[in-house]
């Protein structure tokens, strides 16, 4: 009896033509915002025009440029609130993530690619919690891809720069201290490893957490409010658990959101400090 009230809760009531439609992957692929041309592609309809992610791309550069350039406009010995933040926000990437992780040495000529890539990231991950656009930027792959080949590009060039094309490619496909038959098996793995698969992962991990983690919020939010509203009596407070959970993970999702911009970029120096090493 009272599994099937809990089931009758969960379908749709009779009379109620629309039911619940679980969120899926198609909740992400928006339609352009304003002028746009459709055309047909391996059977799928696709458009042509700028989306919402196109939008929040340009949006979040304008602002960590103007952020940044306002907190450093009048500088003085004693910092205001926003120079002050600035700063902060500076010196975290700068020494947390530059010098411990590429070292004294080199890290300076980096910090500026480093420090404008967190900041970058960080604020297209806050979109997805930020009312009125409530929409993680890298949620989208193509957005999260093109960072990764930028980071690809960026310490392969390095590396090249340092030990040239041969040496380069040595210190990434042949492990030190190896000899003999074993190099056979070893290099391609390393070659795959170290030159291929490097920027897919790094990619996938930040479209894979922001793409997840937002489709847990519909779910819970849609859900709860389909529960409250169309549920039977019984299932009413599983609703309201629903949007309890709801608020409990956008809140996890804030630090989420964070860690997954300081992942990407400690990562990033990661690979530029083993593409300056002299040996692997």
């Amino acid at each position: 009896m009272i599994a099937g009230n809990l089931l009758a809760g969960l379908m749709p009531l009779a009379g109620d033509d629309e039911g619940f439609v679980p969120p899926g992957p198609d909740d992400f692929n928006l339609e352009p915002v304003g002028p746009y041309s459709e055309f047909e592609f391996l059977g799928e309809t696709m458009y042509l025009g700028v989306t919402k992610p196109m939008i929040q791309i340009v949006l979040a550069a304008v602002i960590v440029f103007w952020f940044f350039r306002a907190a450093s406009r009048h500088r003085a010995m004693v910092p205001g609130r926003l120079q002050f933040a600035g700063e902060g926000a500076y010196g975290f990437v700068r020494n947390s993530v530059g010098r411990d992780i590429i070292g004294s040495h080199d890290f300076m000529r980096f910090v500026p690619y480093l420090f404008a890539l967190f900041f970058f990231i960080l604020l297209n991950n806050l979109f997805g919690a930020i009312p009125f656009i409530q929409f993680p930027t890298f949620s989208r792959a193509g957005m999260v891809y093109g960072l990764a080949a930028l980071s690809w590009i960026v310490y392969n060039a390095v590396g090249i720069n340092k030990h040239g094309l041969v040496g380069y490619l040595k210190l990434q496909c042949v492990p030190a201290g190896i000899t003999g038959p074993m190099l056979l098996l070893l290099v391609p793995l390393e070659a795959m490893s170290n030159l291929l698969v490097r920027p897919v992962t790094l990619a996938l991990r930040l479209f894979a957490n922001m793409l997840a983690g937002h489709l847990l919020l519909i779910l819970f939010a849609l859900g709860g409010e389909h529960l409250l509203l169309h549920g039977a009596m019984l299932v009413k407070p599983v609703g309201l658990l629903a949007w309890v959970l709801f608020i409990a993970i956008s809140f996890l999702e804030l630090l989420i959101q964070f860690l997954q911009a300081y992942v990407f970029v400690l990562l990033n120096a990661m690979y530029i400090q083993g593409a300056l090493a002299d040996e692997h």
